[in-house]
């Protein structure tokens, strides 16, 4: 959302933040951009430079005693300097990682000089603001979240890109009427929003409206505005996997209960997607994450459970059967398994055989087929290469 206002119009974030300055009475400002979005450094540069010329920035602003310069700095890509005292320390020079607080950054920021921090999208709206007010700003939304959020829908829904709506928008219409619904006409099962450390909001609260406080409830969050889509052949237990490990990944390892914390929990819930898991797997899950979620330093650890705890919580079945019944129910989870060819469906076309990597499927022409579940690595090559649906994943 942010590289694509940077790259549509970076004026309106130029300004937002020559306000703000004025506001509070700096003179200097910066933009923190990853380096991975080489169009939006590029014409970010091109209007700072077109700024300087109309005098907008710079010395003595439209013959006023009010000076403002804005610089740009690259950083890695690293999740953690979203926190802002990581992105602080990144600016600085010095590894992006996060410090205790007090002191808040409003007191002693950047090299120690009083700092605001704000995304991109928040300068954004400084503007049109300011030239509509505040309470045409308030008239959109709901009233503790007022005016519009910009997600970027993504996942198992049809339409994909960025939604900008007013707070207060539900699920559903999200989701259904701008998202055009579910891909190949398969069912909702749950939708990610905030991000990586987000929590999965099952179909039970489609009609949810968006915002803030609610999202929070449900145990996930606003976070960045990602808001991913799964339909129903998507495994939770899987999914969580995923995401931990990117926070595992990212994680700057300055405190302890995220740095050994969440490489635990990637522990477990390999046991479990692999079916190695025992109920007391869960209930120890469980108390860490929560423990993360108390004690980590930054935001990253303290949300970094947020996708195992939501579905522990809205789709427990589904992790009881990995662990009791030993079967991923969305046949995702590879060693949880089985391929078998039905003999009544199977021509003898030898399609699977030859994809085989391993030579696990035998039977001449014309003749069924079967699969030798000693030597299977369950990689799904038949399975996708089966023109009459004889092989079936169970």
């Amino acid at each position: 959302m942010d590289r694509s206002v940077l790259e549509g119009d970076p004026h309106s974030v130029i300004e937002g933040m020559a306000i703000a300055a004025y506001a509070i009475g700096a003179n200097q400002g910066y933009v923190y951009i990853r380096a991975e979005y080489p169009l939006a450094v590029k014409r970010l540069k091109n209007a700072i430079n077109q700024a300087k010329e109309y005098g907008l920035l710079g010395e003595n602003i439209f013959g006023t005693n009010f000076s403002f310069d804005l610089e740009i700095r690259l950083g890695a890509g690293a999740f953690v300097c979203g926190e802002e005292t990581a992105l602080l320390a990144s600016i600085e020079g010095y590894r992006g990682e996060p410090r205790t607080k007090p002191p808040f950054p409003a007191n002693k920021g950047l090299w120690g000089k009083p700092t605001i921090i704000n995304n991109v999208e928040t300068f954004a709206n400084i503007a049109p603001i300011m030239l509509r007010g505040a309470k045409w700003f308030r008239s959109l939304g709901t009233e503790k979240s007022p005016g519009t959020k910009v997600f970027a829908l993504a996942g198992k829904v049809n339409n994909v890109g960025l939604v900008e709506v007013p707070m207060g928008t539900t699920l559903r219409e999200v989701i259904f009427d701008i998202g055009g619904g579910i891909r190949d006409n398969k069912k909702f099962k749950a939708v990610q929003t905030g991000g990586p450390s987000g929590g999965c909001i099952p179909a039970e609260y489609l009609d949810t409206p968006i915002d803030f406080d609610t999202l929070t409830a449900l145990g996930s969050m606003m976070g960045s505005g990602g808001m991913i889509v799964m339909d129903e052949n998507t495994c939770m237990p899987d999914v969580a996997k995923f995401y931990l490990e990117f926070s595992v990944e990212e994680s700057c390892g300055k405190c302890t209960p995220c740095r050994i914390g969440n490489v635990r929990l990637l522990e477990t819930l390999d046991k479990i997607t692999s079916g190695r898991a025992t109920m007391e797997d869960l209930e120890r899950m469980k108390i860490l994450g929560k423990t993360i979620k108390d004690s980590a330093l930054c935001g990253l650890g303290q949300t970094s459970p947020n996708p195992i705890l939501s579905t522990m919580y809205y789709f427990k079945d589904e992790y009881e059967a990995h662990v009791l019944d030993k079967t991923c129910p969305a046949g995702v989870c590879k060693n949880l398994i089985t391929y078998k060819i039905d003999k009544d469906k199977c021509v003898g076309c030898t399609a699977c055989a030859r994809v085989c990597p391993v030579e696990a499927i035998s039977g001449s022409i014309k003749n069924p087929h079967e699969i030798d579940q000693e030597v299977c690595i369950k990689c799904g090559a038949c399975y996708a290469t089966c023109r009459f649906g004889a092989i079936e994943k169970i």
